[in-house]
């Protein structure tokens, strides 16, 4: 599988990254996608509880919500096991990461992280003005660790690993994470990026709260966007250690979480057991796609998220002829959501040897978990 990544070991500028690129799949599609299985999305809806909740925040739509947010952050707080003061709220993971990098670097410094990975760190970081030292994923999908930890000079300010990583589910292990800890300077602040965390077997997950405490320089960036199927609504969160929690709050939105925002996650956090319910389903999901199509000789690779990455030069090509939009990678690889059983099924349909562009609009229903055409 060496030759999976060889085309993404540097990450492309903003010029060169479709907007859509965020999700945007492949511009070979024509028509509207029958599955939009791009954006690594959460295929239920909310838990009719949340939009009980959300509905009745939105009667007092009329009146403004926190000046500065003081409340979700201790409800969040509470729940992880920190301060609310060590918790910085946002619009998604995505806005509270551009806080960061703007808090903690000025323009010239430099940020590394894995490549491929999440459009969003690169396109920010030349926003912002940042030197991107993107450094390529190991032959089996893997962020080098070590290749990061060299790469760290003196003009270094940021450093993100993501576990699970994005596009390929990998995972990196509790010692490995550890190990490169104690190599980064401290005067580095590393990012772990836990979008998709919710998604981890017990026995992978870490305990991020001790994390902190033990590593001053480390932040926790986490979202409602995925687990929890809030992506409309923007809010995500990060936490670490008081003294660099301080300097991102310097940049807080004023106003900037809404009430039904809140209300959302507060009753998400109250139903729990619903929510394992469906996560459990999005993973056995997951799973048996993964098995149906390693059975066809498409390579897969393991995954801890919501997602399945496909490497392989034709698969973007093959996905988009059957009408699924996924998201493309310039080798031709394709990352795509699962969940939805009627898109395993159009994605089985389209990468069974013997069938590339025979198309499945017609095939397979459209699930109402899915984008319909």
């Amino acid at each position: 599988m060496t030759a999976t990544f060889e085309l993404s070991k540097s990450q492309p500028a903003i010029k060169d990254i479709c907007l859509g690129s965020l999700g945007c799949g492949s511009s070979r599609v024509d028509k509207k996608p029958t599955f939009d299985l791009s954006l690594s999305e959460n295929p239920f809806p909310p838990l009719p509880s949340v939009l009980h909740a959300v509905t009745q925040a939105l009667t007092e739509a009329n009146l403004y919500p926190e000046f500065i947010p003081h409340r979700l952050p201790k409800v969040i707080g509470d729940r992880i096991g920190v301060n609310a003061d060590q918790v910085v709220v946002g619009s998604g993971a995505t806005g509270v990461a551009m806080q960061i990098m703007q808090a903690l670097t000025a323009p010239g410094d430099g940020i590394v992280f894995g490549s491929p990975t999440f459009d969003g760190f690169p396109m920010m970081a030349e926003m912002i003005g940042l030197d991107t030292v993107p450094i390529p994923l190991k032959s089996d999908g893997q962020q080098d660790l070590w290749a990061m930890s060299e790469a760290v000079d003196e003009r270094t300010k940021l450093l993100i690993v993501c576990r699970p990583h994005n596009p390929t589910g990998t995972l990196v292990s509790a010692g490995e994470l550890e190990a490169l800890l104690r190599v980064v300077p401290r005067r580095v602040t590393v990012i772990l990026d836990e979008a998709y965390v919710e998604f981890l077997r017990a026995e992978d997950a870490i305990d991020t709260a001790a994390l902190i405490n033990r590593h001053s320089n480390v932040i926790v960036l986490r979202t409602f966007s995925k687990a929890y199927g809030l992506a409309g609504m923007r809010i995500g969160y990060a936490f670490g250690g008081l003294e660099v929690i301080r300097r991102v709050h310097r940049l807080r939105l004023l106003f900037g979480v809404s009430a039904a925002t809140a209300a959302a996650v507060t009753s998400s956090f109250a139903a729990q057991d619903e929510l394992s319910e469906r996560i459990e389903r999005i993973t056995a999901e997951r799973d048996l796609l993964r098995a149906r199509l390693r059975r066809n000789g498409v390579r897969v690779l393991r995954s801890h998220a919501n997602f399945l990455y496909l490497p392989g030069s034709d698969i973007a090509d093959r996905l988009a002829q059957a009408g699924i939009q996924a998201k493309r990678y310039p080798d031709g690889s394709a990352r795509i959501a699962v969940g939805d059983p009627a898109a395993t099924r159009a994605v089985l349909h389209a990468l069974t040897p013997g069938r590339a562009g025979r198309g499945c609009r017609h095939t397979y229903p459209v699930s109402a978990m899915s984008r319909q055409a």
